[in-house]
């Protein structure tokens, strides 16, 4: 993350390989009241005295922000500032936390019998450790986990613990709260309650917002929260929030402290706690939850490193710091592009296991009832596991075991969601307890696509790796020749159409198209030269399953698309949207013209829509206090046949002379192995792809209207 390049060419196969140490194994054999009794003298940032309750809120409640916030909002109300001061006063007791070293004993203990029973292993980077302890001494931290599981929080803070870290305060929902016991020890652990939703309350804003620079410009405790803003319920990346991020780099951005330490964290399970919950809850059928096992790994990055050559902070220097000063579209910019780096961080840094393989072969066998040979999955996954590798994926694989063994090992840890008969393997597609009463067919449909969904959800943890070869592999297969220019047109459109489904910095397009080129050739599945870009014959399987990896959502977005234009009325709102597409799937899915279970996911349908929306394909308008959707049907229609293999991208408009992406450029890169640090000299042909499509999409709607 140190260096200009989008993305790393390093060899995996070179790569450091990191020692994890488990910290369950001396719980095992030590006494837990010892453990949790044990003196805990955290250094904090340049060796700081904690500061207590009492002295934080006068810090919050008496800075100047603050009073000119009040002073602001008294003029603007006619409201009297000493009442405001009260108002403020009291939004702090809501929120702040009280930090009591006798509550996070207590939190010890609990967690430790809890995640002996829950866990076989907690497995944590040792040098993500040291380098954390460093990074707590020199500036002020800010914690950034992956958010998989309502158990992330709790482990990290376990696992500082352990280390003799400072805790950090964590930024918690309202939700927590209303759980009296529970809340008021998560808030004496650490915790901070804000509201969902404050964006109009100004005062609110202020007093969250100085409650959190305060701490970070004093050191007073690393800060944490999650930057996808809630569970991942899919165990995909979600699109960063920014409004915490945007406050914890403003102390740095006004001057008021010298660097600011950002630490993305990654969190794995090898089995999800919530598992069968999540599958249930993208079909709308909630489930409580099930056991699991954990790896945690760290990474430190400087905001200053990140903003050299991107921000001018000299703009701060002209408003005093207290005057709330909305940023520019340089530090917007900046504050976004850092946030999506941070999250790729987070994906890169995550540790696999080698069950994600397995779930992926599985997803991908021609029929799910058939199941596929032992033998089979074994030899596919190692495959796999070899590719995965090359692509740099972070696999935590036993080598000291054979894959034979190793397979064995994943498919019982699983075994709710697979079986085994006659050497094959199922995926366990009637767990379910036989019903009480008759079932309709469509309620067997959503069973049975409770254990497909669960296994989506850990083949969705592999999904960094693929995206964007997968997507480039999706392109050669549709475009209508192997001109480069074709296939780069037809990327970017698929890369535009899935980008609510992955992690995929805006306006980096061709550093993407780069990077899958340099995969795809570095493992020998294509050959380039100046205009052309061919499959090789020992690359038709990478491409093949990379192109399968795609399907789904291919075809859950045509299916979305045929629902708007075949059954859709004026009237569907936006809240009736999803079950409405939901039965609409439901029924195809009986009719057998739908392959994949997985697209009953109401994540892919609200993805699948977000992405119209953005499109111009469906515009929201408001109707007697509702939100309707109006269809652009002629678009919609195009959209759905552009993604299908029967109307190729080849009928988008061709690029001007002087408007392309250069095969020399791609050729070049592809030989040197060398990212491009500099986006810019490709803007012409970036420019090409989004003036295309837009020209494209108002000719439909002008064909329309």
């Amino acid at each position: 993350m140190e260096t200009k390049a989008s993305y790393s060419h390093t060899d995996p196969m070179l790569k450091k390989r990191d020692e994890f140490e488990d910290l369950l194994e001396e719980r095992r054999n030590s006494s837990d009241l010892r453990y949790a009794l044990k003196c805990y003298t955290p250094i904090l940032y340049k060796n700081l005295t904690p500061c207590d309750a009492s002295s934080l809120k006068s810090m919050v409640l008496q800075s100047d922000q603050l009073h000119y916030v009040i002073t602001q909002v008294s003029k603007e109300t006619g409201r009297n500032a000493d009442d405001l001061q009260e108002e403020a006063s009291g939004i702090f007791e809501e929120m702040a936390h009280r930090m009591q070293l006798s509550t996070v004993r207590f939190f010890a203990f609990a967690l430790t019998k809890a995640f002996k029973t829950l866990f076989k292993s907690i497995c944590v980077n040792e040098d993500g450790i040291q380098r954390l302890q460093q990074a707590i001494q020199e500036h002020p931290v800010v914690l950034l986990p992956s958010h998989r599981s309502y158990m992330d929080f709790l482990l990290v803070s376990y696992i500082l613990y352990t280390y003799d870290l400072a805790l950090p305060v964590i930024a918690a929902g309202m939700d927590f709260m209303g759980m009296k016991f529970v809340g008021e020890m998560l808030r004496m652990s650490g915790a901070f309650f804000i509201r969902r939703s404050f964006g109009g309350d100004r005062l609110y804003w202020a007093v969250f917002s100085e409650y959190v620079k305060t701490i970070l410009k004093n050191g007073l405790a690393p800060v944490e929260f999650f930057l996808e803003g809630t569970r991942s319920r899919t165990s995909k990346s979600l699109t960063p929030k920014l409004g915490l991020l945007n406050i914890a780099i403003e102390p740095f951005l006004k001057g008021e402290v010298f660097d600011i330490s950002l630490v993305p964290i990654s969190i794995s399970y090898e089995r999800i706690l919530e598992e069968s919950l999540y599958a249930r809850e993208m079909l709308g059928v909630p489930k409580p939850k099930e056991s699991t096992s954990g790896l945690f790994k760290a990474r430190k990055i400087l905001i200053r490193q990140l903003a050299e050559g991107r921000v001018n902070r000299c703009q701060f220097n002209l408003t005093p710091r207290y005057i709330p000063k909305r940023p520019n579209e340089d530090v917007q910019t900046f504050v976004n592009d850092t946030a999506y780096r941070l999250v790729r961080a987070q994906e890169e840094n995550m540790a696999l296991k080698p069950w994600v393989l397995l779930a992926t072969v599985l997803l991908q066998a021609e029929d799910l009832e058939s199941g596929i040979l032992l033998q089979e999955l074994t030899d596919q996954v190692f495959w796999l596991r070899n590719l995965c590798r090359q692509y740099g994926g972070f696999l935590h694989w036993p080598e000291h075991m054979t894959p034979p063994d190793v397979v064995s090992g994943s498919l019982s840890i699983h075994h709710s969601l697979v079986r085994i008969s006659e050497g094959k393997v199922f995926l366990a597609l009637s767990q379910e307890e036989a019903p009480s009463g008759p079932v309709s067919p469509e309620e067997q449909v959503l069973s049975r696509a409770v254990p497909v969904l669960s296994c989506v959800s850990y083949r969705n943890q592999v999904l960094h790796v693929f995206v964007r070869p997968a997507l480039l592999a999706t392109a050669v297969h549709t475009a209508a020749t192997s001109n480069k220019q074709d296939i780069f047109n037809t990327f970017s459109f698929l890369r535009n159409m899935f980008s609510n489904e992955f992690i995929l910095c805006p306006k980096a397009t061709v550093q993407d198209f780069e990077e899958a080129c340099f995969l795809l050739v570095k493992t020998g599945a294509l050959q380039m030269n100046q205009q052309q870009m061919e499959v090789t014959h020992r690359g038709h399987r990478t491409i093949a399953f990379l192109t399968r990896l795609l399907l789904p959502f291919v075809q859950g977005y045509q299916v979305v698309c045929a629902f708007l234009c075949e059954e859709a009325t004026d009237a569907l709102t936006e809240k009736d949207f999803v079950p409405a597409v939901r039965k609409f799937m439901v029924k195809q899915l009986l009719a057998g013209t739908l392959r994949y279970p997985e697209v009953l996911s109401s994540d892919l349908q609200k993805n699948a829509l977000a992405a119209l929306l953005r499109l111009g394909a469906v515009r929201k308008v408001q109707r007697m206090g509702l939100t309707s959707l109006k269809i652009n049907k002629v678009t919609v229609n195009s959209l759905e046949d552009t993604l299908g293999d029967d109307c190729p991208l080849q009928r988008l408009p061709r690029p001007a002379s002087d408007a392309h992406i250069s095969s020399s450029e791609v050729q070049e890169v592809t030989r040197d192995s060398q990212p491009t640090s500099n986006p810019s000299k490709h803007k012409d042909s970036l420019f090409f792809c989004n003036l295309s499509m837009r020209a494209s999409l108002q000719s439909f709607q002008r064909a329309l209207y």
